[in-house]
């Protein structure tokens, strides 16, 4: 067998996945996806293999993916997993490079079409691994500066979704005090410098009559998220103490 038919016999796997939220806002469908590496394929000489597809999970975790682990268990010698770009395989270094180091044991390579990277060359495995590591540092970058900017926003007591503090109530986007809870936060937070535990303080607070917003006794858990949202507040400076 010539090289030129081995290499016209290799195979390609292409791996497609795609959430709501990414087709929605970056129009990175699975039809368009499919197109890009079916076009690769036809100009390098790889046969096309089965389309294995994750639809709606998210890149988190190579883990969960049905379709991603069936390619990497299926793939062969000479054969090449072939993505739309490195964020449809995965979304943290530590997979992307242990899916390489996958592919590399079973004699596999990787294409990513939008970074123009191809691992059947040692140029091609470094600048793959160094895209890895920079792709994950801009979203770690991007995670800081949300991170940043929610808690500025907290400490103007802006309301920022899901469950507002015990003690306080949404108030359009920010949040008031609520007159009830505050009184049964001051005093959960007095008993608890005075050593009581969180059952017996939960005790004291329903023998006051107080009650959560669902008209029963505070549990312990609840007493403890109490105290520990009041510490928080109060160590970040929050204007919401």
């Amino acid at each position: 067998m010539t090289a030129k038919k081995a290499k016209l016999e290799r195979q390609a796997i292409p791996y497609i996945r795609v959430s709501t939220v990414d087709q929605a806002d970056h129009g990175i469908s699975l039809e368009a996806q499919e197109s890009r590496i079916r076009e690769w394929c036809s100009s390098n000489g790889y046969t096309l293999g089965e389309v294995m597809i994750d639809r709606g999970i998210s890149g988190g975790r190579a883990d969960n993916r049905p379709a991603l682990q069936a390619a990497l268990s299926g793939i062969h010698r000479g054969d090449a997993l072939v993505v739309y770009s490195l964020s449809r395989l995965a979304r943290s270094t530590r997979d992307t490079l242990e899916i390489a180091d996958h592919l590399e044991r079973r004699g596999a390579d990787l294409v990513s079409l939008s970074e123009k990277i191809d691992t059947t060359s040692a140029a091609g495995r470094m600048i793959f691994r160094l895209l890895a590591v920079l792709s994950e540092f801009e979203r770690d970058v991007i995670s800081e500066r949300t991170s940043m900017a929610m808690r500025h926003l907290k400490g103007q007591g802006r309301f920022m979704g899901g469950r507002s503090p015990i003690g306080w109530t949404k108030d359009g986007d920010n949040i008031a005090p609520m007159e009830t809870e505050q009184m049964a936060v001051n005093h959960a937070v007095e008993m608890r410098k005075e050593g009581q535990s969180l059952r017996e303080i939960s005790a004291v607070l329903d023998g006051m009559g107080m009650r959560n917003r669902m008209g029963n006794a505070y549990a312990p858990v609840q007493i403890q998220r109490m105290l520990r949202g009041r510490e928080a507040r109060l160590s970040s400076g929050s204007a919401v103490a």
